[in-house]
């Protein structure tokens, strides 16, 4: 019968020899967490390897993600589809096992991890999901939603500043299924950590409201596995402190720096299975120990019981178990097109003349009559960014459909990372443009991961007026741009900014960050097949009255100026053609001719967008012109700051007779 140290073991030996074979990787935290991980994942983690989305598991994250091969070597061992043959091919092209966890490669990855805290961060999300889905599905006797979330972190992920934001909120929001296991081992890839950490981070933790208990032997199986036990009984989320040895098992190079991210050696390794009593080589556990770490049989078990209870479930209560079904497959009502058609042809009619941020809200208004997944916030700026509406409930420690994030821009944007992943909800949340810096690492990460939040970014411009140049962004909206798979709409109106949100909604692989204005916008005539174009991100606007001579490209609040330019051209007998591209991304997917249709080859275009130029050369080219700001904005009312600048319409008139 194996011991306990025989699991533990079976994780070192996997892990160095993973690393070893990479020749890079990060041996110490797998090594000295191994006693951790044989607590949870042998005696508490409720999952079934032979279906990684069942809906009912627990979510293990790995926030020490750079630790990768300690969550390989159990998704293997534990019996998730992941031979051995990818844990030799660790780090290697095309492999199952890149160097941090990576989000849709190996079944059982609940995230993908590696910019420390935000494993954290995304566990909040995950509980937080687990916490609303509960209290708007289960009933008395039908608890269909019921599980942890555990996740690992170390030092550097309790350095990071989002590990703040997201503790705090855990606390406050008393996410008492949150269980996260700190590995204590005092180092980090410069060394020991004292001459630069010395927080108390269990009474950090207990400031924020959580249960901290400390101490613990990370060493000890039982004792750690006590700790959880106690841990699950409290109504606070739960952070246990275990201290353990980085690196352990290896003689010479445990309980240092060296063993965090570079591969133990030949040598080493040899020393370490000797100390270790292992004889076995390279990659090799015994059967038994594999037998003993399987959970498939317990996995397919646990399962079944639960399709039993939803089964029940769905016989007392047949409407919200087909509801809860869609939601958690992350579906769409059955008639949400026809649905939105109908909202989107009131919003035409009325064609009203109101900020960009406004015209969200109206669509958010709309969307929520049919969209109950729903699940708005924002970073303390609700009043202004306008991302609640009628009937929306903060949620407190129930249930509710409005998260008050407080200013903590990157904890919320990781922690909707982490709501969308968990499944049964369209996250989105709001602050100004310009503290999207704030938020970037974590939007980045969504991206990455190929998920769907939705982010509400008003304020977008020197438009924004007195607050001056610390809220006024101009580079911004480019760099999101740049962002591979993030949609970025900067619409002009009324009428786009419910196309950018249907579209957003509709989205499955692909994060939306919806850039929208202070100021009123003036709403744009079109016919219905200029509303249909709208969709495909860039369209013709306004056609040129006679032969075009160029082509004016704009989005957002400067598409009234491209507009009011062309009509002062047409007096000169100068015709151009008015694009309005709400979202360059979607734009450049479209064919070669659709994109020709709209952008004819040979024909001079001017680009004009209140923010830095250089983005629009990629379709304006060196011999365009582009109208904007390269420079920081000014305090003054919003009006004066765009003659000042110079984006007027008689500046994209100029441009224009200047490419000719």
């Amino acid at each position: 019968m194996p011991t306990q140290a025989d699991l533990a073991n079976a994780i070192r030996i996997l892990s160095m020899d993973g690393v070893q074979a990479a020749n890079s990787g990060h041996p110490g935290m797998p090594m000295g967490m191994a006693e951790i991980a044989v607590a949870v994942w042998n005696r508490h983690l409720q999952h079934n390897p032979a279906d990684p989305k069942w809906v009912n598991r627990d979510r293990f994250v790995l926030s020490n993600g750079h630790g990768s091969m300690l969550l390989y070597s159990l998704l293997h061992l534990t019996g998730y589809d992941l031979p051995l043959e990818e844990l030799k091919n660790f780090r290697q092209l095309h492999s199952k096992t890149p160097g941090h966890p990576e989000y849709g490669y190996a079944p059982g990855v609940e995230t993908t991890t590696g910019p420390l805290g935000q494993g954290l961060a995304n566990a909040v999300g995950f509980a937080m999901a687990e916490r609303l889905l509960a209290a708007e599905f289960n009933r008395d006797g039908h608890a269909i939603v019921d599980h942890h979330t555990y996740v690992f972190l170390g030092d550097g992920c309790m350095m990071e500043g989002v590990s703040h934001e997201a503790s705090a909120l855990a606390g406050t929001w008393k996410l008492n299924k949150l269980i996260a296991l700190y590995d204590d081992n005092g180092i980090s890839i410069d060394g020991h950590v004292e001459p630069w950490f010395t927080d108390d981070t269990p009474k950090r933790f207990e400031a924020y409201g959580w249960n901290v208990i400390r101490a613990i032997d990370g060493h000890n199986v039982d004792a750690v596995d006590a700790a959880i036990a106690q841990a699950k009984k409290s109504d606070k989320p739960t952070l246990l402190c275990c201290r353990t040895v980085i690196g352990k098992g290896s003689p010479n190079k445990a309980g240092t720096h060296d063993v965090h991210g570079a591969p133990l050696g030949k040598d080493e390794i040899a020393a370490t299975r000797a100390a270790l009593g292992i004889t076995a080589g390279p990659f090799e556990v015994a059967d038994d120990v594999r037998a003993a770490w399987n959970a498939r049989e317990a996995g397919a078990k646990r399962e079944a019981e639960w399709d039993g209870k939803f089964a029940a479930y769905k016989a007392a209560f047949p409407e919200l178990a087909a509801e809860f079904s869609r939601r958690t497959k992350g579906e769409l009502v059955a008639d949400f097109s026809a649905k939105a058609a109908a909202a989107l042809a009131e919003i035409v009619a009325k064609g009203e003349t109101i900020a960009s941020r406004k015209a969200s809200q109206n669509a958010i208004q709309a969307f929520a009559a049919f969209t109950p997944e729903f699940l708005g916030g924002s970073a303390d700026l609700a009043p202004s960014n306008l991302t609640m509406w009628k009937g929306c409930v903060p949620v407190r420690e129930a249930g509710g459909n409005y998260l008050n994030y407080g200013v903590r821009e990157f904890g919320m944007s990781a922690i909707m990372n982490g709501l969308v992943l968990h499944g049964g909800f369209r996250p989105f949340a709001g602050t100004f443009l310009m503290f999207s810096e704030y938020a970037r690492n974590a939007i980045r990460m969504g991206a990455l991961m190929k998920i769907n939040p939705i982010y509400v970014f008003t304020h977008d411009s020197i438009g924004l007026g007195e607050d001056g140049p610390t809220h006024q962004p101009v580079e911004q909206t480019a760099t999101l741009r740049m962002a591979p798979n993030l949609d970025v709409w900067r619409p002009c109106d009324t009428v786009e900014t419910f196309v950018a949100w249907q579209t957003a909604l509709e989205h499955r692989t692909s994060p939306t960050a919806l850039i929208l204005s202070r100021q009123n916008l003036p709403h744009q005539q079109r016919d219905a097949a200029q509303i249909e174009a709208i969709r495909r991100g860039g369209y013709v606007l306004s056609e040129a009255k006679g032969e075009a001579k160029a082509v004016i490209i704009a989005t957002g609040s400067e598409v009234q100026l491209a507009v009011a330019a062309q009509a002062a051209l047409a007096e000169k007998g100068i015709a151009v053609r008015v694009v309005s591209m709400p979202s360059s991304f979607l734009f450049d997917k479209q064919d070669a001719a659709y994109r020709a249709s709209v952008l004819p080859k040979g024909l001079p275009r001017v680009a004009v967008e209140a923010g830095v130029t250089d983005y629009w050369r990629k379709y304006v080219g060196l011999e365009g012109a582009v109208v904007g700001i390269d420079t920081f904005g000014e305090s003054a009312p919003a009006d004066q700051l765009y003659k000042y600048f110079g984006i007027t319409a008689e500046k994209v008139a100029e441009a224009v007779q200047s490419v000719l």
